[in-house]
């Protein structure tokens, strides 16, 4: 007798009830479905603007340009002024102190630069000290921003001379 009931059971499948019936019938057709939605979310995320970038053909334009820019400048417009690069360039932070700049006129903080000489100072300017960044390569040029070291230094109690143009600039002039 246990041998036809073995035989029995080696024949049925594994839906014992008809409640087990009913669940594999409703997960039949529910899982596909799901896996349906997902692949079809799946597929149109993809052409989805990133958030903020409503702007595609500016997005795009940005990610393709090239590395470098080529800016040109009238090499021959006038120097501008030590006070007005120092009122433009320098002070943001001279006028504060900021970022442990000496303030503008501090006889006591310029003191011991003024005393390492004008082409020290110019150059630290030019290619930036402690906290400081670099100032050639930017909006003036290296005698407008030695220029404005001289302007800021001689209020200080320095005694340098203004830089002149270039020699090749003034000659272009006449």
């Amino acid at each position: 007798m246990s041998n036809s009931h073995d035989q029995h059971e080696a024949h049925t499948g594994p839906i014992k009830s008809p409640k087990q019936l009913v669940w594999a019938s409703i997960a039949a057709f529910v899982i596909p479905v799901f896996i349906i939605i997902g692949l079809v979310y799946y597929v149109t995320s993809a052409n989805k603007e990133a958030p903020g970038a409503s702007d595609a053909e500016r997005a795009v334009a940005e990610r393709i340009q090239k590395v470098g820019t080529v800016e040109v400048r009238d090499a021959n417009r006038p120097l501008k002024a030590g006070e007005e690069v120092y009122k433009a360039q320098c002070a943001a932070c001279h006028a504060a102190g900021a970022a442990g700049a000496p303030k503008f006129a501090d006889a006591g903080a310029w003191g011991a630069r003024i005393k390492q000489g004008f082409e020290t100072l110019v150059n630290s300017a030019l290619k930036g000290k402690g906290a400081m960044g670099a100032q050639s390569g930017g909006d003036f040029s290296d005698v407008e921003i030695a220029r404005a070291v001289a302007y800021m230094a001689n209020n200080a109690g320095g005694k340098f001379e203004e830089p002149k143009a270039p020699a090749a600039a003034e000659g272009e002039k006449k």
